[in-house]
């Protein structure tokens, strides 16, 4: 019960704060992901093994202030049968579903000024994430950006978020674990 009412708050928050900055610019992504969820202190750690048997990823973004953006995300994944999540087999399947707020920041910027084509971000946030059971994780990560127009209302990212679970030592197989997106963003 203490999960889903931290949850309703955060989805509450970030619709809220979005509400107020409507005169922003408004963006949707849909794409990819994929799970590592292996153990490993790497985000990049046996990429053959890492989950990806329903990987469809849906966010919504609205730029705050200068740099900054708010993002709501929505990912399922399946995880199958001998699959292997912090070094033990499973026995049967589990479906992955996770609800993310962040807050982004981009400064590509100021590393490349005259580059308007490309950006990096770096961003934190909170999550709620179920495989077995349910957890709330903090969440930090980072992407590119790559525009593929002029005007900057399409392009493709692709960006890895750590998931640092904080039941993380009672929660079985919803425990800590990497989190890769690759996604074509939108203008709205």
């Amino acid at each position: 019960m203490k999960k889903l009412t931290l949850l309703l708050i955060l989805v509450s928050f970030s619709l809220s704060s979005n509400a107020q900055k409507s005169d922003n610019e408004w963006f949707a992504s849909v794409g990819l992901n994929a799970i590592n969820s292996l153990g490993s202190q790497s985000p990049i750690y046996r990429p053959g093994d890492w989950a990806n048997g329903i990987p469809i990823s849906l966010a919504v973004e609205v730029g705050w202030t200068t740099g900054f953006s708010i993002e709501q995300a929505f990912t399922v994944n399946k995880f199958s049968e001998d699959d292997e999540i912090d070094g033990a087999d499973l026995k049967q399947d589990y479906t992955y579903t996770s609800f993310d707020t962040h807050v982004k920041y981009y400064f590509g910027k100021h590393i490349f000024p005259d580059a308007d084509w490309l950006d990096f971000y770096g961003n934190a946030g909170v999550g709620f994430f179920s495989i077995d059971n349910t957890n709330v994780s903090a969440n930090l990560g980072g992407g590119v950006l790559v525009w593929l127009n002029r005007r900057q209302t399409i392009g493709i990212r692709g960006q890895v978020i750590g998931k640092f679970a904080l039941n993380h030592k009672e929660s079985g197989l919803d425990n800590n674990h990497y989190q890769t997106h690759l996604q074509v963003i939108f203008a709205l």
